[in-house]
């Protein structure tokens, strides 16, 4: 299933580097489509940082057309206590938590490496038509009939 193989690539970039404490995959509108944290202290709300992290990458991606300066690799927003990575990947945002100990290079390394994987895994899944077990639901029927 898509789901479980979204949280084994977000897991194998949290494994990657130790100072990595959460990773979010969300969709080009925000919404959270997986995530995976090693911080399991304080309560935090993921679907924010994925629908502002999704918002700051748009808007830094727009100010880089205007100025007509390429595509842009990646968004770094540094912190007192942590920095956030976000790097698209096909219809989605990988976005990558840390602290500030962590080492910068492997976070780049570890996006780009799963980059391309979560991109190929994520344009099927939302391509995917929904399941139907019997072919038509009530609803396509009667659309069907109008």
């Amino acid at each position: 299933m898509a789901e479980d193989m979204f949280e084994r690539i977000l897991s194998d970039i949290i494994k990657g580097e130790s100072g990595i404490k959460k990773v979010i995959l969300v969709d080009r509108s925000g919404l959270t489509i997986s995530h995976v944290s090693r911080d399991v202290g304080s309560p935090v709300d993921i679907e924010s940082i994925g629908a502002i992290a999704s918002a700051v990458f748009g808007a830094s991606e727009e100010q880089g057309k205007n100025l007509r300066i390429g595509k842009l690799d990646l968004v770094t927003s540094e912190f007192e206590n942590g920095k956030i990575f976000a790097a698209s990947c096909g219809q989605g945002i990988l976005t990558v938590v840390t602290d500030n100990n962590v080492n910068i290079g492997m976070v780049r390394y570890l996006m780009q490496k799963t980059s391309e994987k979560l991109k190929k895994v994520l344009d099927e899944f939302l391509s995917a038509k929904p399941y139907s077990p019997e072919g038509e639901d009530e609803f396509s029927k009667f659309l069907g009939e109008m």
